[in-house]
């Protein structure tokens, strides 16, 4: 409505599960210091202390309004590393631990300007548990965040490139190869890879095309590249751009992973002009 401010926007994303109070936990935690804030549950379903997975997640948060986004997979909580703020380009800030998670985010809105480690205590919920981060640091900062309070105030900055390295990196393609990774396996059993839409479309890729694909453990598997999942016959798999901006293996009204056992890191490469698994 014109003349009325926008709302305050936080994102909470975890590998708690959605059978734990921790999640309402964090979410009053957040209304508790930024009443007027709108909090939404971006994912708790998280496999659990994988950053890989955690940090595809949280690349999705650019589909989110500008906010404050936190990310809670973290089983390094309590010991040596470090809970940051980052702040991106777009103007959202990532909060977390430094354990990778944020980095993938980061390059997607734009980069990390600046990077600062909460260590402020007058930004933390007390008591601060050893072992429950999300409600008593991560959350904490994303509210006062939103209530404006600038990210020089949490603690001292820290150099991005001093930062842990994200879990995956992007594909590397050569001559009529893409090597990539598997960065997520969804409720469906369809995998995700760290090949982007831009890198797959300036390859020449294109529907209708055959491509191999080699997997960890597997024969290499002739797919058809297709636009959607109904291109194919029932139990038949396939490769196509997913919904968030990379490249998904999946099988049509099945569960491509149920047939080829692979899991979340295992490289992968996608072979094209003119594969032949014989």
């Amino acid at each position: 409505m014109k003349g009325q401010s926008m709302r305050k926007f936080i994102s909470l994303t975890s590998d708690f599960g959605v059978q734990t109070q921790g999640v309402g936990i964090m979410e009053g935690t957040a209304l508790s210091i930024a009443p007027d804030a709108n909090v939404v549950h971006l994912m708790h379903g998280l496999p659990e202390f994988d950053v890989v997975a955690a940090a595809r997640t949280m690349e999705t948060v650019q589909y989110l309004p500008v906010g404050s986004h936190v990310c809670v997979c973290d089983p390094g909580v309590g010991t040596a590393r470090r809970a940051i703020i980052c702040q991106v380009a777009r103007g959202d800030y990532l909060v977390g631990p430094d354990n990778g998670v944020l980095g993938p985010a980061g390059r997607v809105l734009g980069g990390v300007l600046a990077a600062h480690e909460i260590t402020n205590r007058a930004y933390m919920r007390e008591p601060v548990s050893a072992i429950f981060h999300g409600r008593d640091i991560f959350t904490p900062a994303a509210a006062h965040l939103a209530n404006g309070v600038r990210i020089g105030e949490f603690g001292p900055s820290v150099d991005p490139d001093d930062l842990v390295s994200a879990p995956y990196q992007e594909a590397i393609g050569e001559d009529g190869c893409i090597h990539g990774k598997i960065i997520q396996i969804n409720r469906y059993g369809s995998l995700h890879l760290n090949i982007t839409h831009e890198q797959w479309d300036a390859n020449g890729i294109s529907e209708g095309d055959e491509i191999l694909l080699e997997l960890t453990g597997h024969e290499p598997l002739k797919l058809r590249v297709c636009r959607t999942f109904g291109d194919v016959a029932e139990g038949v798999c396939l490769i196509l751009k997913d919904d968030y901006g990379r490249v998904e293996v999946a099988k049509n009204l099945g569960s491509f992973v149920q047939q080829y056992p692979v899991k979340i890191g295992d490289a992968v490469s996608v072979v094209f002009g003119s594969p032949d698994p014989a």
